[in-house]
């Protein structure tokens, strides 16, 4: 996993299923080729990203579903 400042502009965000609709606490994904991209949907202008790799985002999503 790092931190990332570039080619994340012409990626398809997915806000979480279970945000609300009045600007909570939000996470959104992106799928990129080679990694998962993760960010804080209230700060999408100026706050990190990080990019997470295919295998291991899978293991975490394993994880989380346990």
């Amino acid at each position: 996993m790092e931190q990332v400042t570039d080619n994340v502009d012409g990626l398809h965000w997915f806000k979480s299923s279970y945000s609300g609709s009045d600007g909570g606490d939000c996470v959104e994904v992106a799928a990129g080729l080679d990694a998962v991209y993760v960010r804080d949907s209230k700060a999408v202008s100026d706050g990190p990203v990080l990019r997470v790799g295919r295998d291991e985002w899978a293991a975490f999503v394993a994880l989380a579903t346990e």
